[in-house]
């Protein structure tokens, strides 16, 4: 992991390839409106975990580059296919505004990128600033295709917080030693789950507690009394991980790109898809301390990587191999010190939460056994009770089409999806503790390609439930295309008599960890009009169907109509 010290004045004029430390200044250089990139996604060998592997990366780069901007600025990505699979690449937090053709899902916005051919991505970053993230979104490729995309604000514009001294890019992963496409195609094949990662990662470096890993750790180098902005990013495939510095406190400043009101706490808990910024000051001791990554797992009987990933906050003057100080992670089902996280983020510029809601809609979401149909179930029945697993919203299981679901809709091509995803459940019952299909029972989905149409300008109200069928558990929900107002979060089933909602502060987010054996309720204004993917982002429950897509129709007028495809759209 190169480790570059550049100054803020520098980073615009640099088309960086590694990840990059910032000094601040206090004023924004001037930039280009426009800025250009190149991918290839392409095959490399990297030696982790005492074994050599081939993964799939972009420019040989693992985690791949730095995209840069400003709040304002358009972004355009070549992206070129050198690798033997299907590719797309996501913009993870980026709305898109009348770019929905760029947004990235396969089958939902675009046909994968296949191999040997190229795509263009072009969109502005239409009042938006803060750290996103980009990875692939076909198939389990972004367990090692993911990058960091950070956008600054407009020229002269301060943080709403005092500059920090650094800053850094730290993103959250996890490691197979398997080959992850063909590890994708076993677990699905035998419709039981994953097994656990084979370590985590923090920048791509599990550290010393790993097999053959006592070199393989990031580190930052700091000096006593300054203050740093850690941008944290959660690029990992199907877990959600703790993240704290030993004996020093975070505090956060941004959630999901949006500015929140200052929060400080020991340790934070990030799902995939999560990004939190963080201020770190180094008050304590000349010395190493650990940062440290390890597991939050709230389902019932699901194996997990146990194991932390270890990086160093290292003061400049430390003893050279000098033991580290450990950092404190509370344990892996503590539910309550993520309910305490959550509880303390408050967006700091809420003037438009919407009052009035125009629909309501109710998600169930969760996990489904079905019932085993294999001539071979010893092989392809290895779910629960000898059965296959899926996950569902609505007890709808998410089936992907062969053509893009943007692309019908626009074309006016039928067949490939129906517009009767129900707004509410089938029939409403005790969801979390008194499940009627319980296992035993029947536990199974419905399967479809089915979507919600909204009218444009629709303000939205949405329920997200957990179920219990199979096991509670805090599903990271993502919508592409919007941020919302998380109004609301609890315990056990949604009641709208007794709920409490902040409609003064809610933090506004793209990605909610709805709670384990809880609920959450967000709100949007339908103003983007296109095709919008919304799905758990662990990546085993996305493949088990766990999603369902919003289409947004156009307003009047041009500004409020998606534009025609792009000339280059690859072709199923």
């Amino acid at each position: 992991m190169a480790n570059l010290v550049t100054s803020s004045m520098l980073w615009l004029c640099l088309i960086s390839y590694a990840y990059i430390t910032i000094h601040a200044a206090p004023v924004w250089p001037r930039g280009r409106s426009t800025r250009f990139y190149d991918f290839k996604i392409q095959t490399m060998t990297v030696n982790k975990l005492c074994n050599s592997k081939q993964i799939v990366t972009v420019n040989n780069m693992f985690p791949g580059p730095v995209v840069y901007a400003q709040e304002g600025d358009r972004l355009i990505v070549k992206v070129t296919n050198e690798s033997p699979y299907n590719a797309t690449i996501h913009w993870h937090g980026v709305r898109q505004i009348l770019s929905c053709w760029f947004d990235g899902p396969s089958y939902i916005t675009q046909c994968p990128i296949q191999a040997g051919q190229s795509f263009t991505y072009e969109f502005t970053m239409v009042k938006q600033k803060g750290t996103f993230f980009w990875h692939a979104h076909v198939s389990w490729l972004r367990a090692t295709v993911y990058g960091a995309l950070v956008v600054y604000p407009k020229p002269g514009v301060p943080y709403p917080f005092k500059y920090p001294y650094e800053e850094h890019i730290v993103i959250l992963g996890e490691y197979w030693l398997q080959d992850i496409v063909q590890l994708e195609r076993q677990v699905l094949a035998s419709g039981g789950g994953p097994p656990p990662a084979s370590a985590y990662t923090i920048n791509g470096h599990p550290g010393p507690n790993y097999n053959c890993s006592a070199n393989d750790l990031y580190k930052i180098d700091v000096v006593p009394g300054k203050t740093y902005l850690l941008r944290l990013i959660n690029a990992g495939l199907n877990m959600e991980n703790f993240f704290a510095i030993a004996n020093h406190r975070l505090t956060i400043v941004e959630a999901d790109a949006e500015y929140t009101k200052p929060f400080t706490t020991d340790r934070v808990m990030l799902g995939p898809g999560q990004t939190i910024n963080v201020l770190v000051t180094a008050d304590q001791t000349i010395g190493k301390y650990s940062m440290a990554m390890g597991p939050y797992m709230s389902a019932q009987n699901v194996p997990f990587q146990n194991i932390s990933a270890i990086a160093y906050f290292q003061y400049v003057g430390a003893v050279p191999n000098s033991l580290s100080l450990p950092a404190r992670l509370p344990s892996f089902n503590d539910n309550l010190a993520v309910k305490t996280v959550m509880d303390g983020l408050r967006g700091l510029n809420t003037s438009d939460v919407p009052k009035e809601i125009d629909t309501n809609l109710f998600l169930t979401i969760g996990l489904n056994v079905n019932k085993c149909g294999s001539k071979t179930p010893q092989q392809n029945c290895q779910g629960l009770n000898n059965g296959t697993m899926s996950a569902s919203m609505n007890n709808i299981s998410f089936i992907k089409p062969t053509v893009s679901v943007l692309e019908a809709y626009y074309k006016g091509i039928e067949g490939y999806f129906t517009d009767n995803f129900p707004g509410a459940p089938f029939r409403f019952y005790d969801f979390v503790n008194g499940a009627p299909n319980n296992a035993p029972n029947d536990t199974s989905s419905m399967n479809g390609t089915r979507v919600k149409v909204l009218e444009y300008g629709t303000r939205v109200q949405l329920i997200l439930q957990d179920t219990g069928t199979v096991t509670t558990e805090n599903h990271p929900i993502h919508l592409h295309g919007y941020s919302f107002y998380v109004v609301g979060y609890g315990a056990g089933n949604y009641n709208p008599q007794t709920a409490s909602l902040n409609l003064v502060d809610p933090p506004y987010m793209n990605t909610i960890g709805v709670p384990v054996g809880g609920w959450a309720a967000i709100r949007f204004v339908a103003d983007n009009p296109g095709v919008w993917f919304m799905h758990c982002h662990f990546d085993i429950h996305q493949s088990w169907g766990l999603g369902t897509v919003f289409i947004v129709k156009n307003g009047k007028g041009h500004l409020e109509t998606l534009p025609h495809p792009p000339a280059d759209l690859p072709r199923c």
